[in-house]
């Protein structure tokens, strides 16, 4: 299973902590497959609706993970990273949200961890990645608080089974797409398209998250972040008008999610649109302390006014489409590289990142970790994702010297996967698998951050 592509000779990477963690990242519903062995989730409703995934595929099958993990822990292994981040697929675990546990589905997760405690890999869950099951989603799912009781009562029960084992927990990842683009734009399950009307989802999303630490303190877990999805936000020009598109798409998108979690506020004028409730109490179960904060970055947005009112149409973005209606429009990052994705490659905005959190927050701020960070590149002799995993790691090493507490960082991702709307269309990984085979074969970054890592630990 080695790579042995030859790769362009580059200088090595500055060295980084001795106890910095290193690991790669998957989610359930994109590798695992096996649908037909756990309950059903939004994402299985979802991707059934033609036209719903543009190259028209399911994760039915996805890299069958759930068959193969073996084969998968053991390139873990071999590229020597310390720790694996994983979903739990919920519905894996609980068929319908709550109630009866599905024992087969636990030990799955019972095995896949044993596994990767005997490779010498930390394993490192992630409880919740998009995959509400339906039977939850058809009861209101996270329009509902409701949901979030029924969450933290899910993270008891996986935590009691590998606990002892697994040390490093994450109990969201992303819940601003999950808003955004499952609940306000309905371009992901359960494509929901309620625009402003989705922002309880985020609010009882940040809900299950403190209630979820706390179900996990009480397992005995000492380690709980979050992963949350972070870019800075640049203007379009300096005008008044960019500058206040800029700052309300920030707040969406990025504040909206750390200010509950890091200071126990929502930003200015947002508590005022969440659902009712003692909103005050729900934001004390919302700041339950984290031992770090992780950051999922992938670039940089530039953001501009509101388009013209002639611009009638939807536009594309990043492989989203906007609706004309939005009080902001983002623009092109002009002079830029370009990921297949059609994200624009710039390196020093995740140290503008970091620095800013810094500022932002102060003491205030936990450890910080990288829980994504990647990029859609096709071809087996990747040039172009070492040059970017290159890139970003050189930008994290000048935040860390800067002074900002980052502990780790994980690549986006271990292999090739079902990319949510896009389908296959879009490759990640550091793994290419042949869908027709499911053949793993490592490509040229894999060797390149193998050999890096080795360098590390000279």
């Amino acid at each position: 299973m080695a790579a042995t592509h030859a790769t362009h000779v580059r200088e090595p990477l500055p060295q980084f902590p001795r106890d910095f963690v290193w690991g790669v990242s998957t989610s359930a519903h994109q590798i695992e497959g096996a649908v037909d062995e756990r309950g059903p989730s939004v994402w299985d409703a979802f991707t059934a609706l033609p036209g719903r995934v543009k190259d028209g595929t399911t994760a039915a099958v996805a890299c069958d993970h759930y068959h193969r993990y073996r084969e998968d822990v053991a390139l873990i292994r071999e590229l020597g990273v310390g720790a694996y981040r994983f979903s739990v697929s919920w519905p894996r675990v609980l068929p319908s949200g709550a109630g009866q546990v599905s024992t087969s589905g636990l030990d799955f997760y019972d095995r896949l961890v044993d596994e990767l405690c005997a490779a010498g890999v930390s394993p490192v869950p992630t409880l919740f990645h998009w995959d509400t099951p339906l039977a939850l989603a058809d009861e209101g799912g996270w329009l509902r608080r409701d949901t979030a009781e029924r969450f933290a009562e899910y993270a008891a029960v996986v935590a009691a089974r590998i606990g002892d084992r697994a040390k490093k927990w994450i109990t969201l990842n992303e819940p601003a797409e999950h808003t955004l683009l499952g609940h306000a734009l309905g371009q992901h399950a359960p494509g929901e398209q309620l625009m402003f009307d989705a922002l309880p989802v985020a609010h009882h999303q940040l809900v299950a998250h403190g209630l979820a630490v706390r179900a996990l303190r009480a397992a005995g877990i000492a380690d709980i972040g979050i992963a949350n999805s972070h870019g800075p936000t640049w203007p379009a020009s300096p005008s008044a008008e960019d500058t206040q598109a800029a700052d309300f798409y920030d707040v969406l998108l990025n504040r909206l999610f750390s200010d509950p979690l890091i200071l126990g506020r929502y930003p200015d004028g947002i508590a005022e649109l969440m659902p009712g409730g003692d909103i005050e109490a729900d934001l004390k179960v919302i700041a339950e302390p984290v031992d770090w904060y992780g950051i999922n970055f992938y670039q940089p947005t530039k953001v501009g006014a509101p388009l013209p009112a002639t611009a009638t149409t939807a536009t594309e973005f990043g492989g989203i489409t906007l609706p004309p209606e939005l009080p902001f429009a983002p623009r092109e990052i002009e002079g830029r590289p370009m990921t297949d994705f059609g994200w624009p490659v710039v390196p020093e905005s995740l140290t503008e990142l970091l620095t800013g959190f810094r500022d932002r927050y102060g003491d205030r701020l936990p450890p910080l970790v990288i829980t994504e960070n990647g990029c859609s590149y096709e071809g087996i002799d990747d040039e172009r994702r070492i040059d970017y995993l290159d890139g970003h790691l050189r930008a994290l090493h000048r935040a860390l010297e800067a002074g900002v507490d980052v502990r780790g960082y994980f690549v986006w991702s271990l292999m090739d996967n079902f990319e949510w709307a896009e389908g296959y269309r879009q490759r990640f990984g550091l793994v290419h698998v042949d869908y027709a085979t499911l053949q793993r074969t490592p490509k040229a970054s894999y060797a390149w951050l193998r050999e890096a890592l080795r360098a590390q630990r000279t």
